[in-house]
């Protein structure tokens, strides 16, 4: 799939539209140079669960941790969701990522945003979703593909969005 993104507002709106689609969960490579709107987009996958406050790229924490969010619009049948927004831009080595323990954040049912996910090379699960965010005249162009079953029924429910 791929769409032109006016902006910042179409930039986080179609970050919404992603994080509805993937609330039982999903690992989402972002690639894109410095300033192509990834921070953005996760700022938009955030906000899908709720999540209001300021959403920075963790450059120098390398990940950002958004607990107990919630899905669903009725408290009774809403969902706690985890949401982990790696940045991975300043990593040294890829192997510092099993100091830091990663394979304990990618749980079936939380949500992975990893920008730079090249330098992690052979450290992180496999995507089930490829984000590419490039700058293109005053605005950017957004394409995803689904690389696993998951990431593809996404993509199918984010086309049935669309067209409601």
């Amino acid at each position: 799939m791929q769409r032109y993104l006016d902006g910042e507002t179409e930039t986080v709106a179609a970050g919404e539209l992603f994080g509805a689609a993937m609330h039982r969960g999903a690992v989402v490579y972002l690639d894109g140079q410095l300033g192509a709107g990834k921070t953005t987009f996760c700022r938009g996958v955030l906000r899908a669960f709720g999540y209001i406050g300021p959403v920075k790229s963790p450059t120098y924490t390398l990940v950002e941790a958004y607990e107990d969010l919630v899905f669903g619009a009725e408290p009774a049948k809403s969902k706690a969701v985890t949401v982990y927004h790696f940045d991975l831009y300043r990593l040294g080595d890829p192997e510092e990522l099993e100091y830091m323990g990663i394979r304990d954040y990618f749980e079936q049912d939380t949500i992975c945003l990893i920008e730079w996910p090249q330098r992690g090379s052979g450290f992180l699960p496999s995507a089930d979703i490829m984000v590419s965010i490039e700058p293109q005249g005053v605005g950017r162009l957004l394409a995803a593909r689904g690389n696993t079953l998951r990431g593809q029924q996404i993509l199918a429910q984010l086309s049935e969005y669309e067209t409601d």
